[in-house]
């Protein structure tokens, strides 16, 4: 094993099949009855409970604890599914500890809150392995709506659709559905296919087609879709990469974050990822630190984590951040990149410029340092793409909604991570496809939402 980390520059197979498997293990192994049932113990039940009020998708968390604490898990289940569709990868991936478990009166008093999160994964991996269905269609409206993009916004959107007796058509331009789901999260917060085992679990109730390798803007239009059907639903994501604007970016090495984790993702052999001794990420979201972490685990020797502000503004959890720290990937703050460094036009290092802020602005100080690295990965934040846009009207980049999901545009919705407003949280984006589904139906039905 020591021979394989001691390769020079990007190579794969840096570490053997067996330590791959160990290191990318479930990063929170399930509970089993027993553990569930002592941890449902500890909830107070609150009557205003500030973990309800906290969830962007409004689970009735109390409740469902209360279910799992008397047995009735299955009902535990079914009340968060009737909030969240997509509640057993939310239990996964969701940054509980500044959501829900943040204000947990157990965290308030003990500093040491509630495990929602596991007992939500506990509760919908119970009905999913008994394929319990607690939805059905209703009578069959003869409306048709597209959903532009099969991620958890599309996802949950089509899913309240159909409840409602509605056809829906997902167009999505990869070989696979579930976007951010399946392709945008650390291959160790979602073992084992989950996604997609979700994805069939929730397509399961029907009236619901998924046209795969279908893009907006080269396959068909928003136009085209509004010819054919009663309704339309974007749900795009950031498909976009910013810049990172530094002198020579574009060398081999740098590469986008986002690409790199999808990669992993869809690979059936983590030993044929390529990964080099010495990686830079720059960023400090979600995507930084999977980048960052999971490139340790694929057997780099270094990573580091530059970030141009401080501790505090990064967009990464205090959970995250303290997992990249114990993983052995290095957090520097308060450093931009300013020019790729290379040989034979291969990345050698990173120039970076120390930052300061000088009256409520981010500035560059003048002095520089020099980190060497043979791989940099871009995590410094998504676009939306120019030809998503399709004559909608767009606030900082992205789409302008109301509070139900209409855009600017008669007979389109929007929601998710390609909106104005988002935090580019998949709960987040569950919430919005669910309530833009909710808004189409009393549109279509000539209800007042």
């Amino acid at each position: 094993m020591g021979e394989n980390i001691l390769k020079e520059g990007i190579s794969s197979g840096r570490l053997p099949p067996s330590q791959l498997e160990k290191n990318f293990a479930d990063l929170h192994p399930p509970l089993d009855r027993h553990e569930a049932l002592v941890e449902a113990e500890r909830c107070y039940f609150c009557h205003d409970a500030p973990c309800q009020e906290a969830c962007p998708t409004e689970i009735d968390i109390p409740l469902f604890i209360r279910e799992i604490s008397t047995g009735n898990v299955l009902g535990a289940a079914k009340t968060i599914f009737n909030q969240n569709i997509l509640g057993g990868m939310c239990a996964r991936v969701c940054p509980t500890e500044t959501l829900c478990e943040e204000v947990c009166v157990r965290e308030e008093a003990e500093g040491k809150p509630v495990k929602i999160g596991h007992l939500q994964r506990y509760a919908t991996d119970m009905a999913m392995e008994r394929n319990a269905q607690f939805f059905t269609r209703a009578t069959d409206t003869g409306k048709r709506i597209a959903v532009v993009g099969a991620g958890p916004a599309g996802i949950a959107c089509a899913h309240r659709l159909s409840t409602h007796g509605h056809d829906v058509t997902i167009f999505d331009a990869r070989d696979k559905a579930g976007g951010l789901n399946e392709y945008g999260i650390a291959s160790y917060k979602t073992v084992d296919g989950f996604a997609q085992a979700e994805l069939e679990y929730v397509t399961a109730i029907g009236g619901i087609k998924i046209e795969l390798g279908q893009a907006l803007g080269r396959d068909f239009s928003l136009d085209d879709l509004k010819k054919k059907y009663d309704a339309v639903f974007v749900g795009v994501g950031m498909g976009g990469v910013n810049a990172l604007r530094a002198e020579g970016e574009d060398a081999q090495g740098v590469a986008d974050a986002v690409d790199f984790i999808a990669d992993l993702r869809q690979t059936d052999d983590l030993s044929k990822i390529e990964i080099g001794r010495r990686i830079i990420v720059i960023g400090g979201g979600m995507t930084a630190i999977d980048a960052a972490v999971q490139a340790k685990l694929l057997g780099a020797e270094e990573v580091t984590i530059c970030y141009r502000r401080g501790h505090e503004e990064m967009n990464a959890s205090e959970f995250e951040q303290n997992l990249a720290t114990t993983k052995g990937v290095v957090v520097r703050h308060w450093l931009q990149p300013k020019k790729v460094l290379t040989a034979e036009g291969k990345v050698t290092g990173l120039e970076l410029e120390y930052t300061e802020m000088v009256d409520g602005r981010l500035k560059g100080m003048g002095h520089t340092a020099t980190l060497p690295a043979d791989q940099i990965f871009k995590a410094i934040g998504q676009k939306l793409d120019t030809h998503h846009a399709q004559g909608l009207e767009l606030v900082g980049g992205r789409i302008e909604v109301d509070e139900n999901g209409k855009t600017s545009r008669q007979g389109i919705w929007a929601g998710g991570d390609c909106v104005a407003g988002g935090d580019d949280l998949t709960v987040t984006a569950v919430a919005q496809g669910r309530d833009a589904a909710e808004s189409i139906h009393g549109a279509l039905m000539g209800e007042t939402r």
